[in-house]
C-alpha cells in the first residue's frame, strides 16, 4: 500500500539517510545494511530459534492426542517357581513360564479424541502465529539496535567535533589573551565549555558502546560501520488504518483467536468423560508349567494355550462429579480465553495507534530540528562575525556554537525515533515478518514442514536426533570499546 504519509515518510527517510552519512566519517566500501544485520538474526538470534523449537514440540500435541485412539497393543510375561504349594494341591505345578497378549480397539470413546485432536491442531496454528510475533518483535529489536548504533555514533561524532572545535577556540583565546585582547575570564569559559565538551563525549562514546552491546545481542555480532536504513513501505495514511490493517493482521492477535478455538473444543474434551466407551479387545494366554503339572503324570498337558475377543462398553453412572467440574472448569477457560483475545485487540490497537502518532510526532521533530539546524549555523556565522567587529563576547560564540550542536543531536535522534515508531507500525500491522520483509535471499523458516515430517509417525521408539545449540554464542566476540582510557583524557589546562 502506498500512502501520500509513506511517501513524504520516504522522502524524509532519504533525507535522513544522506545526513546521517554526513555526521559519520567516510564508511568503506564493505559496510553492514539493516537487511543483513536482520538475516542474521533471523539465523540465529536465540530468542527465534527457541521458539521455532517450541512451535515443533506443539505439532507433537496432535500426535499425543490421536493417540489414544490408535489400537494398542501390550505383551507380558513371566516366571513363576511356586515354593510352597497346598498340601491339598495334588495337581498343583512346580513352576510355570507365562506369556500374553493384549489387543484394544477404541470404538467410541464420547467425542474426547476428535475434541482433543482438533484442540491440538488449534494450538499448532496459535504456535504459529505467535512464530510471527516473535519474529516481529525480534526484527523490531534488531531494528532499534541498528538506528540506536547509527544515531550514537553521529553523536559521537557531532561531539567530538565539537571537543576538536573547543580546543581550536581556547588556543585562540589564550593567544589572544597574550596580546591583551581578551580577558582571563574569556579564556576561563573556553576552559569550562571545553571540559563540558569532553565530558559529553565521554557520555555519548558510553552510549555508543551500550548500543553496540545491545546490538551483539540480538544480531549475534558487533557491528561494524552501518549503512543508512532504505525507506521504510506501506506505512498507512491514518491511524484508522493502522488500526484495521492490525486488526487484520497482527500475530498476537491471531495467537488469542486460536486460543479460543482450542479452549473450544477442550469443552468437548471435557464432556466426553461422562459419556459411554466402547471398545473391542484380543487377548491370548500361553502357559508351560514345565512338566510339573500334576507332578509330570501321561496324559496331563503341561501346555496351556488361551485366547478371548470381545467388545466391552464402560457406561459411566457416577464419578463423584468430576465430569461437571471439569466441563465447567474448561467453560471457565474459554472465558478467560475470549478476555485474553479482547486484551490482545486492545493491545494491537493500542501499539498500532501508538506508533503512528510516535511516527508522525518524530517526523514533525525532523522538520523543526533540520530548520533549528540551519537557523543555528546562520546564527553561528553571524555571531562569529560579529565578534570579529567587537559587537559580540566569546560566551556568544560559545553559547551559538552549543546551540547548533544540541540541534543536530535532536535532528539525528528524531531520524532515529521516526524510523523505530515506523517499523514499531509495520510489527503492529503484522508486516514485520521475514517474508513480508524480503529476506527469502536464503532458505526461511518453513513451520509447515516439520508439522507434515511428524503426521502420522506412530513408532513408540520413533525419536529426533540429540538436540544441539542453533544460535550462536557471543561470549568470544571481541570488543573495542569507544570509551578512552580515563589517562587519554586531557584536561583544559593541559
Amino acid at each position: 500500500m502506498t500512502s501520500k504519509l509513506g511517501g513524504k515518510a520516504a522522502g524524509r527517510f532519504h533525507v535522513s539517510a544522506a545526513i546521517l552519512a554526513l555526521a559519520l566519517s567516510a564508511a568503506p566500501a564493505a559496510a553492514d545494511t539493516l537487511r543483513e544485520a536482520l538475516s542474521r538474526a533471523y539465523a540465529s538470534n536465540p530468542t527465534l530459534t527457541g521458539a521455532r523449537a517450541g512451535l515443533r514440540a506443539t505439532d507433537e500435541g496432535v500426535e499425543i492426542a490421536r493417540a489414544p485412539g490408535l489400537p494398542d497393543i501390550a505383551a507380558t510375561a513371566g516366571y513363576n517357581e511356586f515354593v510352597k504349594r497346598s498340601a491339598n494341591a495334588f495337581t498343583f505345578p512346580k513352576r510355570a513360564i507365562q506369556a500374553g497378549a493384549t489387543v484394544t480397539v477404541p470404538i467410541y470413546q464420547g467425542g474426547g479424541i476428535r475434541n482433543s485432536i482438533r484442540a491440538a491442531k488449534a494450538r499448532v496454528e496459535q504456535g504459529r502465529a505467535s512464530l510471527l510475533g516473535t519474529e516481529a518483535n525480534v526484527f523490531t529489536s534488531v531494528v532499534a539496535a541498528y538506528m540506536d548504533v547509527i544515531r550514537d555514533t553521529a553523536i559521537v561524532n557531532l561531539n567530538q567535533s565539537n571537543v576538536t572545535v573547543l580546543e581550536t577556540n581556547l588556543q585562540a583565546s589564550r593567544d589572544r589573551f597574550e596580546v591583551g585582547d581578551l580577558t582571563r575570564t574569556d579564556v576561563a569559559q573556553s576552559e569550562a565549555r571545553l571540559a563540558g565538551a569532553r565530558a559529553n563525549l565521554r557520555s555519548a562514546q558510553a552510549q555508543l558502546d551500550a548500543s553496540r552491546q545491545t546490538y551483539l545481542e540480538v544480531v549475534g555480532t558487533f557491528p561494524d560501520t552501518l549503512e543508512p536504513p532504505p525507506a521504510l513501505p506501506g506505512l498507512p495514511a491514518s491511524s484508522e488504518d493502522a488500526v484495521e490493517l492490525a486488526v487484520a493482521n497482527n500475530p498476537d492477535l491471531a495467537a488469542a483467536r486460536q486460543a479460543t478455538r482450542a479452549a473450544q473444543y477442550d469443552i468437548g474434551v471435557a464432556e466426553a468423560t461422562r459419556m459411554p466407551r466402547l471398545q473391542a479387545f484380543g487377548q491370548g494366554d500361553y502357559t508351560d508349567y514345565r512338566g510339573t503339572l500334576a507332578g509330570g503324570l501321561a496324559g496331563v498337558a503341561q501346555i496351556d494355550k488361551t485366547a478371548t475377543v470381545g467388545l466391552q462398553a464402560q457406561i459411566p453412572i457416577y464419578q463423584g462429579g468430576e465430569p461437571g467440574a471439569r466441563v465447567r472448569q474448561a467453560q471457565a477457560r474459554k472465558s478467560q480465553a475470549i478476555e485474553a483475545e479482547t486484551a490482545a485487540e486492545r493491545a494491537v490497537i493500542a501499539d498500532a495507534r501508538i506508533a503512528f502518532a510516535r511516527y508522525e510526532a518524530a517526523l514533525g521533530v525532523i522538520d523543526s530540528s533540520e530548520a533549528a539546524v540551519s537557523a543555528n549555523e546562520l546564527a553561528l556565522e553571524g555571531v562569529r562575525a560579529e565578534q570579529g567587529v567587537g559587537n559580540r563576547n566569546l560566551l556568544d560564540v560559545l553559547n551559538a556554537e552549543q546551540e547548533l550542536l544540541n540541534s543536530r543531536s535532536t535532528l539525528v535522534s528524531a531520524k532515529r525515533d521516526a524510523y523505530v515508531a515506523g517499523f514499531a507500525l509495520l510489527a503492529a500491522m503484522g508486516r514485520a515478518q521475514a517474508k513480508t520483509l524480503g529476506l527469502d535471499g536464503g532458505s526461511l523458516y518453513d513451520p509447515v514442514s516439520n508439522y507434515k515430517r511428524v503426521h502420522g509417525r506412530i513408532w513408540d521408539w520413533d525419536s529426533d536426533p540429540r538436540p544441539k545449540p542453533v544460535a550462536t554464542s557471543t561470549r568470544k566476540e571481541p570488543s573495542v570499546s569507544a570509551v578512552p582510557a580515563h589517562s587519554a583524557v586531557e584536561t583544559p589546562g593541559k
